[in-house]
């Protein structure tokens, strides 16, 4: 799998991606993570972005290095194939959830077109075929947060990213949240760990973790069992 990153600040994403889990990925040849400048589609002595046109606050990203950029990504016709996804994260896009990752997780090839400022010229859309993405209902001053964490979530359900049974007893994999996790040591200032999960007995384990999960989603995601 290849993810391509286009932002004006691809140092904000180098510590990250070439470390821990991304990191690791990427050693074992599972994806290839390549960030695009887009200072580089930049004429000299010109602004990537520009006031809008009709007035109001802020400003709005260029359509042309965006443009030159994604010719150089996906040639002149800027042909999107059907084992390719282009995504801008926006507050105005789908929410990403576990279900939006694993479908990304399923193309060869993302390319993640990161905004900031105010955004981006909406014409961006009538060239390039693209879906919006949102992280949640706010708002943050760049694209390179939400994509970074999009990213992230994608490339850990790669087959050989992390253990299967780590990917398959995660949150939302199974439509309900994870249950409650533990370690060394057994008590810690009078704080004990469940008892059960010092038996031994991982057939009570298991039921207790199940119980736990399905208790906590009531609690804090009914909206997880009400949509299976």
């Amino acid at each position: 799998m290849q993810i391509d990153v286009v932002t004006l600040f691809p140092q904000f994403f180098e510590p990250i991606v070439n470390g821990s889990i991304l990191g690791r990925a990427q050693a074992k040849g599972l994806v290839r993570i390549v960030l695009h400048d887009l200072w580089k589609f930049v004429p000299p002595g010109e602004r990537a972005d520009d006031a809008p046109y009709g007035g109001g606050p802020g400003m709005i990203m260029r359509l042309g290095p965006l443009i030159s950029c994604m010719e150089a990504l996906l040639g002149p016709g800027l042909h999107v194939p059907d084992d390719c996804v282009v995504v801008v994260p926006s507050p105005a896009g789908d929410p990403f959830n576990h279900t939006a990752a694993t479908k990304l997780a399923g193309y060869s090839r993302v390319v993640f077109v990161c905004g900031h400022y105010e955004g981006i010229d909406e014409r961006f859309f009538e060239f390039v075929k693209a879906q919006e993405l949102s992280l949640g209902d706010f708002v943050l001053t760049g694209g390179e947060i939400a994509a970074l964490a999009f990213v992230d979530a994608t490339v850990r359900l790669l087959p050989g990213a992390i253990n299967t049974e780590s990917a398959e007893a995660e949150s939302f994999a199974s439509g309900a949240l994870d249950w409650p996790h533990f370690t060394r040591p057994a008590v810690f200032r009078g704080s004990s760990v469940p008892e059960v999960l010092l038996s031994g007995d991982h057939e009570r384990i298991a039921a207790w973790r199940t119980e736990q999960a399905r208790a906590r989603t009531v609690k804090r995601r009914p909206d997880l069992l009400s949509e299976r």
